[in-house]
C-alpha cells in the first residue's frame, strides 16, 4: 500500500480511544485475535505469515468463503476479521451485514481487496466495515491496520473513500430524495467538523484549522457519530455524501 494509492499514508482516527490490547473473551488480557477469510489459499497463507509474526497478533482461523466465515467468527469471537469482498458462496459484504447485524460484540471488519476503486469495497463500507487494505499493502502497513481497527479507529484513506462516496452519492441522488433528516440535526459546529472530516483530516488538524482544542474536536465528533447513527469516521463520511450535504467540489 503505497501513499499514492489512497492520497495519504495510513490514518486511523480514534473514536473509541483504549488500547491495541484488550480484555479477552475469558476476561484475561488477551492479545488481538485474527480470523482470515480468502478464497485464495495463498493469500491466506500470506497474511497468516505476516499477522503470527508479530508477539501481539494471532490468526486463531480462516475461512475459504463466507458462508464458512460467518459461524467461524461466532465460534471463536475474534478481535478483527481480515475479509476478502469476493468470494464464493457467501461473498464478503454479506458476511460483513451478518456479522455486524447478528452480534452483540461483532469483530471490527477491516476489507482485504485488490482494487481500492472497487464498488464492493464501497458496498462493504456501508455494511459496517471499518476500512479496507490493499493485499499488496506492505507487511508493516498491514500489522498496523489490525492494530488500528481492533482498539476502535477507523482506517481513512480519504482519496480512495472519497471518490467511492463521491460516485455512490451522484448516483443515489439522482434516484431518489436524500434524507437529510440525521444531518439537519447537527450544529453549525458539528456541521464544520463532519466536513473536515470527509476531507479526511484527523482530530488534530480539524482542531488546528478551528481553532479549538482536540479534546473539543473528538466531542464534537462523538456527537456527529450519535447523531449520524454511525459506527466509525468512515460511515459518517459515507452519509455526508450520500445525503448531499458533502458535495464535489
Amino acid at each position: 500500500m503505497n501513499e499514492d494509492d489512497h492520497g495519504g499514508s495510513v490514518h486511523g482516527e480514534s473514536t473509541h480511544g483504549g488500547s491495541a490490547h484488550r480484555e479477552g473473551r475469558d476476561g484475561a488480557l488477551d492479545g488481538i485475535r485474527v480470523v482470515i477469510a480468502d478464497d485464495e489459499r495463498l493469500v491466506r497463507t500470506g497474511l497468516r505469515v505476516v499477522i503470527d509474526a508479530e508477539p501481539d497478533l494471532t490468526v486463531v482461523g480462516e475461512a475459504a468463503d463466507g458462508a464458512e466465515v460467518v459461524p467461524l467468527v461466532r465460534e471463536l469471537r475474534p478481535d478483527v476479521v481480515l475479509m476478502d469482498v469476493r468470494m464464493p458462496g457467501i461473498d464478503g459484504i454479506r458476511a460483513t451485514e451478518q456479522l455486524i447485524g447478528g452480534m452483540a460484540r461483532p469483530p471490527r471488519i477491516l476489507v482485504v481487496t485488490t482494487f481500492e476503486h472497487d464498488d464492493h469495497v464501497y458496498d462493504a463500507l456501508r455494511a459496517g466495515a471499518a476500512g479496507f487494505l490493499l493485499k499488496r499493502a506492505r507487511a508493516e502497513e498491514m500489522v498496523q491496520a489490525v492494530r488500528l481497527v481492533a482498539r476502535g479507529d477507523s482506517l481513512l484513506f480519504p482519496a480512495a473513500v472519497r471518490d467511492l462516496a463521491l460516485r455512490h452519492g451522484a448516483d443515489a441522488r439522482s434516484t431518489a430524495a436524500p434524507d437529510r433528516s440525521s444531518i439537519g440535526r447537527l450544529t453549525g459546529r458539528e456541521g464544520q467538523v463532519l466536513r473536515l472530516m470527509a476531507t479526511g483530516l484527523n482530530n488534530g488538524e480539524i482542531a488546528r484549522e478551528l481553532v479549538v482544542s482536540q479534546e473539543t474536536v473528538k466531542t464534537h465528533v462523538g456527537s456527529v457519530l450519535a447523531k449520524l447513527g454511525a459506527r466509525d469516521r468512515t460511515q459518517a463520511v459515507i452519509a455526508a455524501y450520500e445525503s448531499g450535504f458533502v458535495l464535489p467540489g
